[in-house]
């Protein structure tokens, strides 16, 4: 027999990334090329795709959809082409009578392959003679919202219906039909919510932030927050002078690279926020790499990281986060792009939020920076015969930190730090 063709989960996860398999976008019996998209894996940072690692038959799914995997997982097997070809003698392919053996043998290995659903019964009925197949979660979906396929545009491959386009899809339709379960696979009616009441099932993403925030903050770190407030006059009269020429390189200017910029000036000063808890030992990170979060309509929010922070001037903290926040927003970050970040930066001030406390540390760091509104406030400037009120452009800014990892103390040099940076911009 040949050697099968081994299917993989990517092995280069870190920081306790969880993944699952989102979909399968082969059946077991279809012919796959190498590097053929073969698999979406969700992440609780971002979504991504495994290629088929050779051409042949998808013989076997050994991991299916919603179901979570390891780092290096065996998902599934490819037969080359010249074992899945058919046997001229019976006429029966080679797969066939392979997997009927071994269904037969005691003891033996048996093969998961995916159901065939009779056509006109449930969801799937909408997708018959359709060249793109539904995947089993997406018509799970369809039939708890009590949709159809036709009911939903698709937004995949060769579009293709994905379990985002059916929660957005069921998230439209308030107050909809009962859920139906198909008859294929047992499953009884799901109630009808409440009048009033609107459901909307967790995405994978959502699941996965929640278990780990509650885990940054009832398990792992005693958060505290310093709040402190930045005259961020001079970096607006900077960034009126340099935009055009910015924007001119590609490199639009906006104020997260300043705040990135003070934030390394700060860490630099007290690295112990640039760090890692561990019971023996602070580890203390050389290298800044700063998270930057970033809310992507319909998916959350994820954090990319801009790398090697501290080694950027203006310009190429600008040019790197329009790099990462316009991919994060097309759906096109990588895992390498959420990975290894040690210091993270929240701008919620950017939605209308003045300020937000405790802001979640993003695990295992030991820190996190909370940007508020800027907003134009009345404020008492100048001391003595000099001091007068005046109309400032201000925000709060806000550190949240691992007790463990910083005394109050030095989270207040931290914000000194950074506040004066930005108020005494471009010195």
């Amino acid at each position: 027999m040949s050697e099968r063709i081994e299917i993989r989960a990517p092995a280069e996860q870190t920081e306790g990334t969880r993944s699952q398999i989102l979909r399968w976008l082969k059946q077991v019996g279809e012919s796959v090329e190498e590097n053929e998209p073969l698999i979406e894996i969700e992440t609780d940072k971002v979504t991504v795709e495994v290629a088929a690692p050779g051409s042949g038959v998808l013989r076997e799914i050994l991991r299916h959809e919603q179901e979570e995997i390891a780092p290096g997982e065996l998902l599934g097997v490819l037969d080359p082409p010249s074992s899945a070809a058919t046997d001229v003698t019976s006429g029966t392919p080679r797969e066939s009578r392979r997997t009927t053996a071994q269904a037969s043998a005691g003891g033996g290995a048996v093969m998961r392959a995916a159901t065939p659903t009779a056509p006109g019964t449930g969801a799937a009925a909408a997708a018959a003679g359709s060249a793109v197949p539904l995947s089993p979660a997406v018509r799970r979906l369809l039939a708890e919202h009590g949709l159809t396929a036709a009911d939903v545009p698709g937004s995949g491959e060769r579009g293709r219906l994905t379990v985002e386009d059916v929660l957005r899809a069921a998230a439209s339709h308030a107050g909809g039909a009962a859920a139906r379960a198909p008859a294929e696979q047992g499953a009884r009616p799901q109630p009808t919510p409440a009048e009033g009441v609107r459901r909307v099932p967790h995405s994978a993403v959502r699941r996965r932030t929640a278990e780990h925030m509650a885990q940054s903050l009832l398990h792992t770190a005693p958060h505290v927050t310093t709040v402190f407030e930045a005259d961020m006059g001079a970096v607006l009269e900077d960034r009126a002078r340099r935009r055009d020429e910015f924007a001119q390189r590609g490199a639009p200017l906006t104020l997260t690279a300043y705040f990135v910029q003070a934030a390394v000036a700060a860490i630099r000063a007290v690295p112990e926020a640039n760090s890692r808890w561990t019971d023996a030992a602070l580890e203390i990170y050389a290298a800044i790499h700063i998270g930057v979060a970033t809310a992507v309509e319909g998916s959350g929010l994820v954090v990319p990281v801009l790398r090697d922070a501290h080694t950027r001037d203006l310009l190429e903290t600008a040019r790197g986060l329009e790099d990462l926040v316009s991919r994060a927003r097309a759906g096109k970050l990588t895992p390498a792009d959420v990975r290894g970040g040690t210091f993270t930066i929240s701008n919620h001030g950017v939605s209308g939020s003045l300020l937000a406390t405790p802001i979640i540390i993003n695990q295992p760091q030991s820190a996190i920076l909370g940007i508020g509104k800027l907003e134009r406030r009345a404020v008492v400037t100048g001391a003595g015969e000099a001091e007068r009120i005046a109309v400032r452009p201000r925000c709060y800014v806000t550190l949240t930190l691992d007790h463990r990892v910083m005394d109050g103390h030095q989270a207040n040099r931290f914000m000194e730090i950074f506040v004066d940076t930005l108020s005494g911009w471009p010195s």
